[in-house]
């Protein structure tokens, strides 16, 4: 076994089968061979942990190419359901979407990195790298700013530690002094934003969720186009309609 930082001890042997099941998300499919290549492991460690994974039906095989199972599906629907709360938000994100007719989404914050937990599309949303289980930098995004905004400072001072502040675009935040005075401009009006920060060309309006005693939730934003998301109706109507939306989800928490 080997050490793993302050988490304590790991087992060799499960990461090795975790990176093998993200390596065959990663490529889409893939043999044991470019398996292999892809994770820098022995062809025969890959085929081990293969036939186990296939014995206990978490991956099929088509011809010689493995593919990851419906079983995960199981266990993807237990993780985004595992809170009320959840469930309930996800009726809010589809209502934001057919209002603005843009893309929303709910992210929950999981080892210092956001998530993609609920995502609903639109009339004229446009298509971006958000899929469900997508892990994103806090720092880049308005749902993840919104986040880092109510957390305790000690709290955020560790994400970024752990995980700095990578530039994704020319506009994103990379200096810690900053993002810190953003985040208290952010607490004052409730609501934060994302000017081309993460994607080229897009821009959002991100606001948290809490529960009744005050825990972070997660948070809700709205995405489009950098075109469409000006003015007033990027400056005071999405953040009205986001504002007006979590403070109902967090009415409903209270007193459910």
């Amino acid at each position: 076994m080997s050490q793993h930082g302050k988490g304590g001890r790991t087992v060799k042997a499960t990461e090795t089968t975790f990176a093998i099941i993200e390596g065959l998300e990663e490529l889409d499919g893939a043999r044991v061979t470019e398996l292999a290549g892809h994770l820098g492991l022995a062809a025969s460690t890959i085929h081990s942990h293969l036939s186990t994974l296939y014995e206990m039906r978490y991956v099929v095989k088509e011809g010689d190419k493995y593919q990851l199972g419906s079983r995960f599906l199981k266990l993807g629907e237990a993780a985004k359901e595992r809170k009320e709360a959840f469930d309930m938000i996800e009726p809010k994100v589809e209502e934001l979407a057919q209002e603005t007719e843009e893309r929303c989404q709910f992210i929950v914050i999981e080892h210092g990195r956001g998530v993609y937990l609920h995502r609903e599309t639109g009339n004229r949303a446009v298509w971006t790298d958000s899929g469900l289980g997508k892990r994103i930098f806090l720092h880049a995004t308005a749902a993840g700013k919104s986040v880092l905004a109510n957390l305790p400072q000690e709290r955020v001072e560790r994400i970024l530690d752990q995980w700095g502040l990578p530039a994704l675009t020319e506009n994103t935040i990379t200096d810690r002094a900053a993002l810190f005075d953003e985040l208290d401009t952010i607490r004052k009006q409730g609501f934060a934003v994302n000017k081309e920060e993460s994607t080229e060309g897009l821009r959002a309006v991100g606001v948290p969720i809490m529960d009744s005693s005050g825990r972070m939730v997660g948070a809700l934003s709205v995405s489009g186009p950098s075109h469409r998301m000006k003015g007033e109706w990027f400056e005071q109507e999405i953040p009205n309609l986001l504002l007006g939306t979590a403070n109902e989800l967090e009415l409903n928490l209270k007193y459910s």
